[in-house]
């Protein structure tokens, strides 16, 4: 039976994130074409590398061009790199990612290991996973302080340059623009209905009752 070809076209938000597509397309005997992230380029091929000794057969190829023979494909991407995989690979069986994002909704009583667990959901790679929270809901009345408490364990990212670039460029952003925000000098908190952040910020709002917030996430 003829093995299928299946193109992998990888992001690189986060070390690693493409390796689950990588481990399928092995354990199902199938042939991986592969289009790394110039940002995760390493660890994934020493892992097909390790793999393919495992099982004694190639079973992986890199490329850095357009993909042209293959079965399927497998993308991920942005909200905008989205609308050309689905144009480009719409004539072959296909699964396209788009943005993604988590959120955190807080009832009010939480501890202050909940709260530097919350730091870590929303800090962790820099923010830059899909399940980073960036979008949280807090009670009336919550002391935000309490956030950025949380928040300390993880202050010496600001160290990393490309961070810190984030954070100043999106803080000039919201001055220019008289926003209101919070500003712990590392990270930004401000009060929005969008769900999406920029790097270094978290969007917030409030709720009065629980029962109608599931509902209001359910319908995102």
């Amino acid at each position: 039976k003829k093995k299928k070809t299946i193109a992998l076209i990888l992001p690189g938000n986060i070390p690693l994130v493409g390796f689950h597509d990588i481990l399928c397309v092995w354990i199902l005997d199938y042939i991986g074409i592969v289009k790394l992230s110039s940002k995760d380029d390493i660890l994934i091929p020493f892992l097909t590398d390790y793999l393919e000794k495992k099982s004694g057969y190639k079973s992986f190829s890199y490329t850095s061009s357009s993909i042209k023979k293959y079965d399927a494909v497998i993308a991920t991407g942005s909200n905008n790199s989205s609308i050309y995989f689905e144009y480009y690979f719409s004539k072959h069986p296909n699964i396209i990612r788009k943005n993604r994002t988590s959120v955190a909704v807080l009832e009010g009583n939480e501890t202050e290991i909940d709260l530097n667990n919350l730091g870590k959901d929303i800090l962790l790679y820099h923010g830059l996973g899909c399940r980073n929270v960036s979008k949280l809901y807090i009670p009336k009345g919550f002391d935000l302080n309490k956030i950025f408490k949380g928040l300390e364990p993880f202050s010496y990212i600001i160290n990393n340059s490309k961070y810190f670039n984030n954070y100043n460029y999106n803080k000039s952003i919201f001055l220019i623009n008289q926003e209101k925000f919070l500003d712990n000098g590392y990270f930004i908190l401000k009060e929005s209905s969008n769900l999406y952040a920029p790097i270094s910020c978290a969007f917030y709002e409030f709720y009065n009752n629980i029962k109608d917030l599931k509902y209001k996430i359910h319908d995102i």
